[in-house]
Formats: C-alpha cells, sequence, structure tokens
C-alpha cells in the first residue's frame, strides 16, 4: 500500500497522507472500507447527477464467470488496447481516472507496473476490487475521488490514461486540464472523448430512441452483440442513450487543450493521418494538416459512429 500512497493526496490541500488516511497538512480524515481509500470530496451538483446516474448501474460490467484471460481478451478485441499496453514502460506509474468497474487498469496492471485507478462511483469500485481480488492482480489500487479536487498527487504519473470521462464533466476543457496536472515533466496523456462529428450516428439513434420510449433503437451493434447478456445491455442503453451529462468534441478543440496546458500533441487514434498505422502510439506522426484532420473525422462517422464516436488524443508534457 505504501507505494500506492505515495500517489495519492489530500484532496482538499494537495498534502501526503498517513497511513492511517489523515492529511499531514490540514488534519482532514479520510477513510479505506472494503480497501478502497475514500478521498471524494463534496462536488457540484451536476457532478453529482453523474455520479448518480452510475452507481445505479456501474458500466461496464463484467460476464457472469469472468477470467483475466477473458478480461485480456475483450480488451483486445481492438487494437488500441494492446498498443497502448506495448507503449507504456514496464516500470511505469499509472493513473486512469474514471476507470468505472477497472477493466482497462486491470488489464494494464502487469509487470513492475503500478497503477491507480481512479472514479468518484464506489459501487463500480467495489466492482473492480472484486475483480482484481479473483484474478489475483495486485499491481492496482482503486480509490474513490472526484476529478474536480481529486485525491492524487501532482506531478506523480509516468502515464494518464482516461476514456470516455472528460466529455461527461460540466466543464471539459478545465477537466482536460486537471488531468495534465497529474502527469510527471515527460509523461504521457491519453484522453478519449466522443468526436462532434463521430456522435452524429449515435445522436440520431438516440433521438428515434427517445421518440419510441426507448422500443426502437436502431442499428445499434453493441446492443446486438449483448442481447443475451440483459445487464450489460442495459448498461450500454443507458450509458449511450440516458445519461445526463455530455458533450463531443472536434480534434481540433482537443489539439488546443493539448497547447494550452503545455503538452505536445503526438496524435491522434484512430489517426488523422491517412496511411498512418502506428506501432508505437507514444511517438508523434508523421504530419499535422488541419484539412487532413478534418476529413479523417468525417470517415469517423462510419468508422467509430457504429459504437458510440469515441477518439483519443495521446501527448507528452514538455
Amino acid at each position: 500500500m505504501d507505494a500506492f500512497r505515495e500517489l495519492l493526496a489530500c484532496p482538499v490541500c494537495a498534502d501526503p497522507l498517513s497511513p492511517s488516511w489523515v492529511c499531514s497538512g490540514c488534519g482532514a480524515r479520510f477513510d479505506a472500507d472494503d480497501g478502497i481509500p475514500n478521498l471524494r470530496v463534496p462536488c457540484s451538483d451536476r457532478t453529482e447527477a453523474v455520479r448518480r446516474f452510475y452507481e445505479r448501474a456501474p458500466f461496464p460490467g463484467y460476464p457472469p464467470h469472468d477470467t483475466v484471460h477473458a478480461l485480456r481478451a475483450r480488451a483486445e478485441r481492438s487494437a488500441f488496447a494492446p498498443l497502448v499496453d506495448r507503449a507504456i514502460a514496464a516500470d511505469a506509474r499509472i493513473v486512469e481516472i474514471g476507470c468505472g468497474t477497472g477493466q482497462m487498469a486491470l488489464y494494464l496492471a502487469r509487470a513492475d507496473r503500478i497503477v491507480v485507478g481512479a472514479d468518484l462511483t464506489r459501487a463500480s469500485l467495489r466492482l473492480a476490487a472484486a475483480a482484481a481480488h479473483r484474478f489475483a492482480i495486485d499491481r492496482v489500487q482503486f480509490v474513490e475521488t472526484d476529478l474536480q479536487r481529486p485525491g492524487l498527487k501532482d506531478g506523480a504519473f509516468d502515464v494518464v490514461y482516461s476514456a470516455g470521462v472528460v466529455h461527461h464533466t460540466a466543464d471539459p476543457r478545465a477537466a482536460f486540464a486537471r488531468l495534465a496536472q497529474l502527469l510527471r515533466p515527460g509523461g504521457t496523456i491519453v484522453v478519449g472523448v466522443y468526436n462532434a462529428f463521430a456522435r452524429v450516428p449515435a445522436r440520431i439513434r438516440r433521438a428515434v430512441a427517445r421518440a419510441s420510449g426507448f422500443t426502437v433503437i436502431p442499428f445499434d451493434p453493441v446492443l446486438r452483440e449483448r442481447r443475451h447478456d440483459p445487464e450489460r445491455r442495459a448498461a450500454w442503453l443507458r450509458d449511450q442513450y440516458q445519461h445526463p451529462e455530455e458533450h463531443s468534441h472536434t480534434l481540433a478543440e482537443m489539439q488546443r487543450w493539448f497547447e494550452e496546458n503545455d503538452l505536445e500533441f503526438f496524435r491522434a487514434y484512430p489517426s488523422s493521418v491517412f496511411g498512418d498505422e502506428p506501432d508505437d502510439l507514444f511517438t508523434p506522426a508523421a504530419d499535422n494538416w488541419s484539412v487532413e484532420g478534418w476529413l479523417a473525422q468525417l470517415g469517423w462517422m462510419w468508422t467509430l459512429g457504429r459504437e458510440g464516436g469515441l477518439f483519443f488524443g495521446i501527448g507528452r508534457r514538455r
């Protein structure tokens, strides 16, 4: 636990925490029931609405009789997770912000890495911790905290990973800036948000769903895939079509966030450079031509729009 505690901090004043979860600076006291430190302080009404949303239905769920091998096989259905895994050093300190039920954090917790999975929803974290116990993975620590005032040490992490979180905050630009503060100099950030173009098909499906009272949701391949798994199907439906807070962003907007926070933008994933198939995600793309980026995003309406429209920006703290 000591190795993990060094990466945590008081969410009130940012000072270190003692082994008994008392802040050495302001004296605030916290607890760690179920082995999950509760470093969440009162948040805004909009953030609280999102927390309650996921408290009712943690996302994503685990299939019955899941195994660590099945977890890794699910992650590797996409080329992205193995690319991320290969790009991260074997001894990296990683934080996943908005880890949900912990599936990516568990996937990355191998070799000599130290992984912190942070989320504001305790119901999700309990599922994550239970899975870590089931799979005998001990290089991950789950923490209940909020990105607005995180119980995490600034400048402590080699890799900050966050997928599908920033666009569910009240102020995505400010949320991105808070992520950037967690990186050490030279550290790498991987952030996934809904793309404004790729999200169009989901918005159309959502309009049809709401008009039909959610009896008709056309052309959603994930719902079709989960038709025999009611709990995971319901979790996807809620997350994609009933979320209380959602934004979408262009590639150019994300690139501005990188520049504002003194981060070097490496690339988007999927790549916005035609013909670019990266072997190493943590290296710069061949170019960054804005016209090519806009054309790529139009294509994402078809390639990404089928499953929600998430794209990633990857870069490094200077």
